[in-house]
C-alpha cells in the first residue's frame, strides 16, 4: 500500500480498536511500500499485516452482509434499481 492507502488503513484500524503501528517498510523511504506492524521500532517488528487485515474482515463478517432489517424482524425501506436493458 502506498501512504495514502496506509492512512485510510490506520484510520480504520483505530476506528475499529484493531491494534496495529502502519508504517513504511523503509523507514528511510516514505514514498514507498507501507505495511501493518505490531511495534513502530523498525528494529525489532513484525509484519502483522495480513492479521490486521483478517481482522477488519472479520469485524465487517460479525456485524453481518445482509440486507437491513426492521427491529420487528421486517425488511427495511430501500430502493429498487432495475438492470440497464442498453
Amino acid at each position: 500500500m502506498d501512504a495514502e492507502e496506509a492512512r485510510q488503513v490506520d484510520a480504520t484500524l483505530r476506528r475499529l480498536g484493531i491494534p496495529g503501528v502502519v508504517a513504511p517498510e523503509d523507514p528511510d523511504n516514505p514514498k514507498g511500500a507501507w505495511r501493518v506492524y505490531d511495534s513502530p521500532d523498525p528494529g525489532a517488528r513484525k509484519d502483522t499485516t495480513a492479521d490486521a487485515l483478517a481482522a477488519v474482515v472479520a469485524t465487517f463478517r460479525e456485524a453481518g452482509t445482509g440486507p437491513a432489517r426492521r427491529a420487528d424482524g421486517g425488511p427495511a425501506r430501500g430502493f429498487v434499481i432495475p438492470p440497464d436493458e442498453n
